[in-house]
C-alpha cells in the first residue's frame, strides 16, 4: 500500500518521478527497435541487464550500501528478475523484430489493467477502489484514442509477436505486485539484485544461442544498448522500486499510460512512426486516469477545504 502521510510537496515529487519513469521507459522501445537490428534479442537483453546491474552495483559501492547475503532475499530477487526483466525484456525485444516500437508501447500500456485485476482477484495486497477502476478505464480509453484507427493497421499482422508483448505485460504486472515485498530495502538494492540475477540467467543463454563473439553490431545498436541499460533500466528501476513505497503497485504502474504518448512521440521523431490526430484527446484521458490511480483518497476534498 502507498505510504501514508505523504504531503502535497512529497506527492508532487512522486508524481514528477512517475513522469520521469514514463519518459525513460517510453524511450526504451525505440532503443530496443534500433538495437535489435544488428544484435540478436537474447544477447541484446543480456547486455542490457549486465551493464545496468554493474552500474547500480558501482553506485551502491560508492554509497557504502551492501547487498543482502541471505539466500531467501536472493531467491526473491531471482523471481523478480524473471518477472521484471528476463521474460518481458526478451519477449519485447524479439517482438520488435516484427512490430513497430509505437505499437509495442501501446500494447504494453495495459500493465495497470493486469496489475489491477491481479490485485483485485488474487493478492488483495492494497485497497482496490472504484476510483482506481475508473482510472484504469480512463487510461484504456485514452490509449485507444492515442492509438487511433491507423495505428492499429498492423494489429493481427504478426499475431504471435503481439501476443508476446501482451505476455510481457502480464509479467510486468506480476512483477509490480511481487516487488512490493522489497519496500523495506533501499530502492537501489532490489533493482541491482534483480538485474544481476537476470544477467546470470541470460548470459549462458546468449553464449549458447547467439555466439556473441561472432556478431558485428553497428554503432547505432551499441549506442542504443548503452542508453537502454543506463537510463531506461538502471535509473528507471531505482525510481520504480521507490514508487512501490509511495504510490503502491497500481500507482507505480500508472506510468504505463503516460509512456504511450511519450513512446509514440519518440518513435515518430526517431523512426518516422506517425501519431494519429486523436492523440491530444487521448492524452487528456491518460492524465485523468493516472491521477485517479495515484492521487490519495480525499486529496481533492482536502484541497477544497483548505482556507484561502
Amino acid at each position: 500500500m502507498a505510504e501514508r502521510g505523504t504531503g502535497s510537496g512529497g506527492l508532487t515529487r512522486e508524481l514528477a518521478l512517475l513522469g520521469v519513469l514514463a519518459v525513460l521507459w517510453g524511450a526504451s522501445y525505440t532503443f530496443i527497435r534500433v538495437g535489435v537490428t544488428t544484435i540478436p534479442p537474447v544477447t541484446f537483453i543480456a547486455g542490457r541487464t549486465l551493464v545496468a546491474g554493474l552500474v547500480l552495483l558501482a553506485v551502491l559501492r560508492l554509497r557504502g550500501v551492501r547487498l543482502p547475503r541471505d539466500r531467501a532475499t536472493w531467491g526473491q530477487f531471482l523471481i523478480q528478475a524473471g518477472l521484471n526483466s528476463v521474460l518481458p525484456f526478451t519477449l519485447i525485444a524479439w517482438a520488435e523484430l516484427r512490430v513497430e516500437a509505437s505499437l509495442a508501447v501501446i500494447l504494453n500500456a495495459t500493465t495497470p489493467v493486469f496489475t489491477f485485476l491481479l490485485t483485485w482477484g488474487l493478492t488483495r495486497h492494497e485497497a482496490v477502489s472504484g476510483r482506481k477502476l475508473l482510472g484504469v478505464a480512463a487510461g484504456l480509453a485514452g490509449t485507444g484514442l492515442i492509438v487511433g484507427v491507423r495505428a492499429l493497421d498492423g494489429l493481427g499482422v504478426d499475431l504471435l509477436a503481439q501476443l508476446a508483448i501482451v505476455a510481457a505485460t502480464v509479467a510486468y504486472a506480476g512483477a509490480a505486485i511481487f516487488g512490493t515485498r522489497f519496500k523495506h530495502l533501499d530502492s537501489m538494492v532490489p533493482a541491482a539484485g534483480s538485474l544481476l540475477c537476470g544477467t546470470v540467467v541470460l548470459i549462458p543463454v546468449s553464449l549458447a544461442v547467439d555466439r556473441p563473439w561472432t556478431l558485428a553490431p553497428s554503432a547505432d545498436s551499441l549506442l542504443a544498448l548503452g542508453g537502454l541499460a543506463v537510463f531506461s533500466t538502471a535509473l528507471a528501476f531505482v525510481i520504480y522500486f521507490r514508487l512501490f513505497r509511495t504510490l503502491g503497485s497500481v500507482g507505480a504502474t500508472a506510468q504505463a499510460y503516460l509512456r504511450v504518448p511519450i513512446g509514440v512521440a519518440i518513435g515518430g521523431a526517431v523512426l518516422g512512426e506517425g501519431l494519429p490526430p486523436t492523440a491530444w484527446a487521448g492524452l487528456l484521458c491518460v492524465v485523468a486516469g493516472v491521477a485517479a490511480m495515484t492521487l490519495p483518497a480525499g486529496a481533492f476534498t482536502r484541497r477544497a477545504a483548505r482556507p484561502a
